[in-house]
């Protein structure tokens, strides 16, 4: 049964956030599209996302039709004020408070306050996130308890449900990647692997077994160590 609500994914071109988007055009009626520039050492990741899409509507024509309009909205305000290894050029390391230093202070709360106030004016009610509290950084507002508040907050500074939908939040890389595999089967996977783009570093050059990038940032080995879990898993 297709939910009849319209959906509005946070989709930043990357492997988690290309999952969601085809786990919400598996489920809802109409899915548009939302990225953020917000100054990020990776910006390549936004030029990734039309090409995403564009072979999603492809690839998948029964998606194609609910696949609506794509929003890219610019906070590079956050970049200006943030001191990380994501909006600067940094060395990846922990620091004093047990968090990497690839931590934005606020980020997916502006993004989900922003992507909120979007669907509210485009009739949506469902925001759909990769955010992951089992396979990721140690980011608190990844975390489903900062979520579930976030959701109550939104809904009533809107005067209007607004549902947080986090399908990766309790599963790991592999499982993610199993995940896409059943959305969308070895097409989707392949696609996820060539077309999306999640290395911290930006690096676009060889292309690994599970996709681009340094293979040595943590958004990279996480991606690895999922993907070679998920194939032992499938073999």
């Amino acid at each position: 049964m297709t939910d009849t609500r319209k959906a509005l994914v946070l989709f930043s071109g990357g492997q988690d956030s290309t999952t969601c988007l085809a786990w919400a055009l598996d489920r809802f009626a109409e899915v548009e599209t939302l990225a953020f520039d917000y100054g990020q050492r990776h910006r390549i990741e936004l030029d990734c996302r039309n090409t995403v899409r564009a072979k999603i509507a492809r690839q998948f024509p029964h998606w194609a039709g609910k696949l609506g309009a794509d929003h890219l909205l610019d906070l590079s305000l956050l970049g200006q004020i943030s001191d990380t290894a994501l909006t600067s050029e940094r060395a990846i390391e922990l620091q004093a408070n047990g968090l990497p230093n690839t931590f934005v202070p606020g980020r997916n709360l502006l993004f989900l306050t922003f992507a909120a106030t979007l669907a509210y004016r485009r009739g949506a009610t469902v925001l759909v996130g990769g955010m992951c509290e089992t396979d990721f950084s140690g980011y608190p507002d990844c975390r489903d308890n900062t979520l579930k508040a976030l959701q109550v907050a939104l809904s009533l500074g809107l005067d209007s449900p607004m549902t947080l939908d986090t399908p990766l939040m309790f599963i790991d890389k592999a499982a993610t990647w199993r995940l896409a595999e059943s959305l969308g089967g070895e097409a989707l996977v392949k696609l996820i692997v060539e077309d999306t783009h999640t290395c911290y570093l930006g690096e676009r050059g060889e292309l690994h077994d599970w996709g681009h990038g340094c293979g040595h940032c943590p958004a990279c080995a996480l991606r690895a160590k999922g993907f070679a879990a998920y194939r032992a898993g499938s073999a």
